[in-house]
This record gives structure tokens, sequence and C-alpha cells, in this order.
């Protein structure tokens, strides 16, 4: 009772910010409206200061290898690529430049494949050996070599590599790398790309490489950012309208959203400055931001339309409804916040990325939900019920909230009347659901993320089809160490030899070091190449030798990746489950807790193989399957929609075990929960769909899989695992699901958090009234 009385007047765990909230609800927003502006300011321009790559361990060995490289052959890692096209050269003077190499024959032709054939046949009379397309593509290269900022150029036209050249001799490559950071090396591609690009003579000039497929992305994903965020906003308003009635009510979680957004932007702003941050985040930014800040502000504005309509005036219902409600949501948001940070451990900085942009909104929506709100509804009061636009529609029907969810509470009892039945059909059917995973495959994204029609795209889709190896897509071999040239030519006869490897060449020496560039059969990260890969590590060689490229990238973040991601899971379950035993005071309800919301996912899991992998309904989302999931994005998929899962899981928990606290009647208390949450819950699985649905819209397909791959499984864990499986189960383990051993049981007494402080049951007419003996016999059950 002490607690109670406490609480009921202001007292206890938060009550000082409780009164400062209530007591300065104009205050509190116009610091709020302060620090947004500034916010606004601060975060101005992020995306430009963002990277998008991020996907290699930066203590690998690619990693190692890469960077020397960089420093000791420029050449031997171009970023850019210049695509020369010489079809108009074999239109317009094909028949001299075949007169002049001693064949007739293609000269008679228009130009078309006949002519190419000539030319492959004649050899010098390759529409690329033009005179004057060789002319020119040497002015092209002096011209680029000589651009500060550009190193390493080479081309087909110096090397005579036939890598470079397409094998209908129609185009031709000029190489070069652009070093340094990301955002220094897209600069240079931005002042330099007007020159080269278009038509220069007889030749077609397109940009293409890692860098230039790189910066189209992250200039596509701010265009589909700014659209997804077009989309979602009225379409969350309109749901919310729908959800809330009263039209005052639906704009103030999006208000919350608003300003967790915009703050998040100002701190991702400030941790650039620091480290490297994955332009990507910014769509998490903004699904976690709005979704959120819906979730909270949804149960923080119905908790507080429920005890003014209980009676309770505007100050006793908003302090009763931040030590009740509050509480579940600042619980709520550390769950997720845990599960996002738990990617801090990872290496690359693709993964950490999330991590600090999850991180930082999460913990803004809550505050804004536990300070913003409040205040607003302080100054509202039962105005936060006006423009009810559902009367329109409900031909003046009462909207009221003590009749909501009498459905739901009836689903419940008929889910725990054949409990067991619900229990097993609906676990075999997530489990069956989630198969396809089984054959998932990794791989490392590249320019097929990207639009078909996208330039760097196209520049690479001709590379990959139409040249006997992929410039720079290859293994690169770097040999450090004093050695002669009969050592480098047994080395290169030994990996020339491997198995998968279609040619080796090199070395190419300078400075006591080497390097040669292998080949592999078939795809460049295809399981071939990462074969190779790990056969030429193990390789003996009479010096040190260190292997990059997209295969040896991809095969040193999966091992990174697999190294920590027992770490990761650790983080995840032991918080989870010491954050839920604090909300509940039971060791079987964590448990629970977190087997359940990871059966949850999947159905994700299986359609992102099924879908994004195995290329079904790859025409009608627009993507291109490459055969694999990029390695990364199971992990982060986990992470957020594991947080997200959770989230609806402590507004359930929460309500369920206030009314056991005050009843001590178990079956009553699911159906309780279920009743003031079901449809809560599933509203806002809803709009974060829709969120979530807007961000898959986008054309970049690792963004398209995190978008619809965490809706379906926001949808799935409100519509079946919260609905028929939590029910289900919890009636199978009875009473026996509050239990806690003695030890455990007073430490939660002591330092746990619960809703019963302030609990009245004649909230709601379902409920009965307890008498505190009641109350203390419950108690003394546990």
């Amino acid at each position: 009772m002490s607690e109670v009385k406490k609480s009921a007047s202001g007292g206890g765990r938060g009550g000082g910010w409780t009164r400062f909230v209530t007591a300065r609800p104009r205050l509190t927003l116009l610091v709020a409206l302060v620090l947004t502006a500034l916010a606004v300011l601060a975060g101005g321009g992020v995306a430009d200061r963002m990277g998008s790559g991020g996907w290699e361990d930066p203590a690998a060995e690619s990693t190692y290898a890469t960077k020397a490289l960089e420093r000791r052959f420029p050449g031997s890692q171009p970023n850019v690529l210049l695509l020369v096209d010489a079809s108009g050269a074999e239109a317009a003077g094909g028949a001299k430049a075949s007169g002049e190499a001693g064949g007739a024959k293609a000269s008679g032709e228009a130009g078309g494949a006949k002519a190419s054939g000539a030319a492959k046949a004649s050899g010098a009379a390759a529409p690329v050996d033009n005179p004057a397309v060789v002319a020119e593509a040497r002015r092209l290269a002096e011209r680029l070599d000589a651009e500060p900022g550009v190193e390493g150029v080479g081309s087909y036209w110096s090397t005579g590599s036939p890598a470079l050249r397409s094998e209908d001799g129609r185009q031709a490559v000029i190489a070069a790398r652009i070093p340094g950071e990301e955002k220094d090396a897209a600069a240079v591609l931005d002042r330099i790309a007007p020159t080269y690009r278009g038509t220069h003579g007889p030749v077609e000039v397109s940009l293409g490489g890692g860098l230039a497929v790189r910066h189209e992305m992250q200039t596509v994903i701010q265009e589909d950012l700014l659209r997804a965020e077009l989309i979602a906003l009225p379409v969350t308003l309109v749901l919310l309208v729908m959800v809330f009635g009263s039209a005052v009510a639906a704009l103030l979680p999006l208000g919350v959203g608003i300003v967790a957004i915009l703050g998040t932007n100002a701190v991702l702003r400030g941790i650039t400055e620091l480290t490297d941050v994955s332009v990507f985040a910014q769509n998490l930014t903004t699904a976690l931001g709005l979704g959120l800040a819906i979730d909270y502000a949804l149960f923080v504005v119905r908790r507080y339309r429920e005890e003014l309509a209980a009676g309770a005036d505007t100050h006793t219902a908003v302090r009763t409804t931040l030590r009740t409600a509050g509480r579940t949501v600042l619980f709520s948001a550390l769950t997720v916040a845990v599960s996002l940070a738990a990617m801090l451990v990872f290496p690359q900085y693709f993964l950490r990325s999330f991590a600090y942009a999850g991180i930082a909104v999460v913990l803004l929506a809550a505050t804004a939900a536990l300070t913003l709100l409040p205040a607003a509804l302080v100054l509202l009061g039962d105005r936060v019920n006006a423009l009810d636009l559902r009367r329109l529609l409900r031909r003046g029907r009462a909207t009221g909230e003590a009749g909501d969810g009498a459905g739901w509470g009836r689903a419940a009892a008929l889910v725990m009347r054949r409990a067991p039945v619900f229990a097993v059909v609906t676990t075999a059917g997530l489990v069956l659901l989630g198969l396809p995973f089984l054959g998932v495959k990794f791989g490392t994204a590249d320019d097929r993320q990207l639009p078909v029609t996208a330039s760097s795209r196209v520049v690479q889709d001709e590379l990959r089809d139409g040249f006997p190896g992929n410039p720079g897509g290859g293994i690169t071999v770097l040999a450090e160490g004093a050695a002669t040239p009969a050592q480098y030519a047994d080395y290169r006869e030994r990996i020339s030899a491997l198995d998968g490897v279609a040619r080796a060449e090199g070395p190419v020496t300078a400075g006591g070091a080497a390097y040669f560039s292998v080949v592999p059969d078939g795809e460049t990260v295809g399981a071939h190449a990462q074969r190779v890969v790990g056969e030429l590590r193990t390789a003996g060689a009479p010096f040190a030798t260190s292997v990059t490229g997209p295969a040896a990238v991809l095969v040193d973040s999966k091992d990174a990746i697999a190294e920590r991601l027992p770490w990761a899971a650790g983080i995840i379950v032991l918080v989870t489950l010491l954050l839920v035993f604090l909300l509940t005071g039971s060791v079987v309800v964590p448990v629970q807790a977190v087997l359940l919301n990871a059966l949850s996912l999947t159905a994700m899991f299986g359609a992102v193989v099924w879908v994004f992998q195995e290329g079904h309904l790859a025409g009608f989302l627009g993507f291109t399957s490459t055969g694999d999931i990029e390695t990364t994005l199971p992990v982060l998929m986990f992470c957020v929609a594991f947080g997200l899962s959770m989230d609806y899981g402590v507004f359930l928990l929460s309500r369920i075990k206030e009314e056991y606290d005050a009843t001590g009647d178990h079956e009553r208390s699911v159906r309780f929960g279920l009743r003031h949450t079901g449809g809560l819950i599933t509203a806002a699985a809803v709009i974060l769909a829709v969120v979530m649905v807007a961000i898959g819209t986008s054309r970049v397909t690792n963004t398209k899989m995190l978008g619809l791959g965490v809706a379906l499984a926001v949808l799935m864990d409100a519509m079946v695992v919260r609905s028929l499986l939590v029910p289900s189960v919890m009636k199978l383990t009875g009473h026996l699901t509050w239990w806690a051993p003695g030890p455990l049981r007073r430490f939660h007494d002591r330092f746990g958090i619960s809703e019963k402080d302030t609990y009245n049951p004649s909230n709601t007419p379902d409920v009965i009234e307890v008498s505190e003996e009641r109350r203390e016999a419950a108690s003394s059950r546990q």
C-alpha cells in the first residue's frame, strides 16, 4: 500500500519529472521547439556527409591489402571506369578502317553483327582499334591522368590487356583510381564526370566503377527517402485519424515522430564528424522515428483518454498516464535500443551506422513521447477529442473508449479454450514459412542493387556481359618481400593451376612489392571465387601475400559476422530477459518473450530468401535477383524486427501484469491485456508497416528488402504471435507463467517496475472490483 500511496500523491520514482512536465507545459513545449529548430540547422546536409559502403571489416586481410595496393599500385584497384564505345566509329568509318587493315569485307557491312564478326576476325579492324578511336581514347586517358585527385590511369590502348576490351571489339575501358576518403573521392568524381561523360569525336563515353556505383546509389537513396516520407506522412495521418477519431489526437503522434527524426539527423551529423556513417541508416531513422513515436504516442494518448473517460481531471490523468504507460514506454524504448545496440559489436560501419541511428531515434522518440506529449495533453485537456471525424461515418454513434476491445477479449477467450491447437498450428505455420531461409546464400552488394536504368548500372552490365573479365572485379594478390623474377613466375604458374581460376596475370612490380591479378571462373563473388580466395591464402609462397577483391571482402565480412554474431545475440537475449523480468517479476515470461519474438521473425527470413534470393516477384517489385543475400542484411533485419516485436510485447505484457497484480486471475489477465492492447498493437503495426512499405518502394534492392521484410515481420508479430501464440502459450503455462524464485521475487519487489500503483479496475466495465485483501492474497500467491 505504501507504494500506491506514494504514487497517487505524485511521489516515487519519476514523480519530480511528472510534476515538472505537468506544471510547466508551455515552457516544456517552448524548449522543445527551440531544440527542434537547432536540430534542423545542425542536421542539414547530413546525407551529403554519409557514405554508401561500409560492408568490409576494417581489420581484415582484404582491407589491409586494398590500402597497401592503393599506396603502392594505384592502378591495381581502379574505382572509376570510362567505358569507351566505338560503335559510332564502326558505322561512320568502318569501311576505311577495314580497308587499311586489309579486310575489305567489313566495308560492305552496315555496322551490325557481321561487321563485328569481321572486326574480331581481323583483329586490328575492331572498332576500338580504329585509328581515330585510338587517338581519341589516348587523348582522354592523358587528360584524365592530368586531373587533380586522379591516379593510376591505364587503358586497353596503353596496356593491350584483353580484360579491358569487349569480346566484340566495340568497347574498351579506361581505368583510374580516385584515392582518399569516400566523401572526398565522390567530390572529385562530381567535378570530372561532366567533362568525360558523353560524346567525344568518334566515341561515346559512360562512367562506371565502384565509386560511381556507390555515389549514384547514395543519390538514389536520398531521392527515394524523400518520396517515402511524402507517401508515409499523409497515409499515416489518415490511419491515425481512423484510430483516434479525433484529428487533434491524430496530429500528436505525428508531431512526436517528426521531432524524433529531426533530432536524430542532428545526432548523425555530429557522429559523421567522428566516424563513417552509412547513408542507408537514414531510412531506419525515418521508419523508426515515425513508427516508434506513433507506437509510444498511441499508448500514452490511449491511456490518457481512458483516465479522462473514468472521470479524472486533466492533470491527474496526465500524471497517472506518465506513471503507468510512461514507464511501459520507457521499458519498451530500452528493449528496442538494446536490440539495435547489439550491432555495435560488428566491425562493419554499415551495421554500426544503424545502431547509431536506431539508438538515437528510439531514445528521442521516447523522450518526446514522455515530455512533449504530456505537455500538449495538459494544454489540450478534453480538447484532445476535438474534431472527431469518425462521427461522420458512424452516424453519431458514441466514440467512447470504454467499449473498445471487446472483440479482442472474446478472441483471446476463444484462443485459450483451444490453446493446444492454436499453439501447435501457429508454431508449425511460422516454422514452415521460415524453411526457405535454410537455403540462404550470402553475397555482397554490387551495382545490381540499382535500377537497370541507372547510368553506372548500365556500364557495369556491359562490363559483366561483354568483357572476358570484369575490370576491377577480380581477385588481387599483393606480394611483399624480396623475390626473384623466377620466384614470381613460379608463383603465377601455381596460382594459374588452381581449380576455379580462369587466368592469372602479373606480376606488376615496384619498390620491393608486386601484385597478381586473378580472374576466377563465373561470378566475381560466387562460390568459385570465394573458394579461390581460400586457396590463394593457403598457397605457399616465398614471400608474404595478402588477398583482396570483392570475393575476398565477402569472405572476410562473413567471417567477421560469424565471429561476433554470438556476442550480439547474447547481448540481445540477456538484456531482454533482464528488462522483461524487471517489468513482470517472472522468470518464465522473459523466456517466453524471447522465444516467441524470435519465432515471429521466421516469415520475414523465409520471404527474404524466397523473394530476393530466388527472384520470385522480382518483376512485380522491380529488382534484379543476384541469387544471394547481402551478408549484413539478415543481421540488420533481425536486430530491427526483434526490437520492434519486443516493443509490442512490452505493451501487451504490461497490461496483463497490471491485471494479474490486481486480481490474481491468470486467464482474466490475459483477456484483459489483449482487450486493452490488441487493437492498439494492431493499429500501431499497420501504421509502422505502412511506413516500412513506403521505405520498401526504394529503387535500391537492399532498402527494398529491409522495408518490405520488416513490414512483414511487424504484421506477423502483431496479428499472429500477439493475437494467437501469446495467449495460447500463456494459457498452457497457467499460473506457472508468473513464477520466480524467492530471491528474484524480492529483487523485483525492490527494483522492478509495475503499473499497478495507480490501477483503478473501475475504469473498464468488464473488470470486477477487488478488495485490498484479495490484492494481498494475489501478491502472496506469486
